[in-house]
């Protein structure tokens, strides 16, 4: 087999799921790892592929749509999740949420609660929840991102450092094969962890197309996290490696 045809056999597989892992390319197809990475190595440098931690993925997986699009993608999912999520949570409760288009949804469910006392990087959850049935809204300063009008850098990190919640709702970019939750900024893993060291129970709030997919950076493992809240059933490799790590998987109807 010529260099060149195998390295289409390669791109071919990366395709059909977005990423993949070397053992998984030389397992399909029939060679060894070290021929899988001697012909990868083009395209990396070619830029039809990314090199990630133990494979490659395709170069659009690291990039996200804009907030607007990412909040009309899978909405009517995004609302099962975010009335799961609401429903879970009584008036009165203190919560951090960070900024995301899941998240955004569940400030939309909370809108009917009172006395709420909320975290947030996020000037549209804030928007939504502020100065209404009591609730008192506090906002993290930091660098405006123009996507989304989301504030992060050391100050807004400093500033969640200060409060003690009851729960932390976060959105994540993605959750790979290998159970990571990761994300696509630096800014946005960083900020999430901050928050995560805040709260009493950590809730994830991920839709299906989410699963199977490979970020930029590594936010955290399933050991980090006490619920996720999606809207479908998981294949069983998820179900499995969250259930070892004894997280409660809420599947939103």
């Amino acid at each position: 087999m010529q260099a060149s045809r195998r390295q289409s056999d390669i791109l071919h597989e990366v395709r059909l799921s977005g990423s993949c892992a070397i053992s998984e390319l030389a397992g399909r197809l029939g060679v060894s790892s070290e021929t899988i990475r001697r012909n990868i190595q083009p395209l990396v440098e070619g830029g039809q592929l990314h090199r990630v931690h133990g494979g490659v993925v395709l170069p659009d997986r690291f990039q996200e749509p804009p907030f607007q699009r990412r909040l009309a993608e899978r909405g009517e999912a995004k609302r099962r999740i975010a009335d799961a999520v609401a429903g879970m949570i009584r008036d009165g409760e203190s919560l951090m949420l960070d900024t995301g288009s899941t998240t955004a949804y569940v400030a939309q469910a909370l809108s009917a609660h009172a006395g709420l006392t909320v975290v947030t990087n996020c000037t549209e959850i804030a928007r939504t929840l502020a100065h209404r049935n009591g609730n008192r809204v506090f906002i993290a300063g930091g660098e405006l991102r123009a996507d989304d009008a989301a504030v992060f850098g050391p100050s807004a990190i400093d500033f969640v450092s200060q409060f003690r919640v009851q729960r932390a709702v976060l959105s994540i970019g993605a959750v790979s094969a290998a159970l990571d939750f990761m994300d696509y900024h630096l800014c946005e893993a960083e900020f999430s962890r901050a928050v995560m060291r805040q709260a009493q129970q950590t809730i994830i709030v991920a839709d299906g197309s989410k699963f199977g997919r490979q970020g930029l950076i590594r936010v955290c493992g399933p050991d980090a996290i006490h619920m996720l809240v999606t809207d479908q059933s998981l294949d069983r490799r998820f179900v499995d490696g969250l259930s070892l790590a004894d997280v409660e998987i809420c599947i939103a109807e």
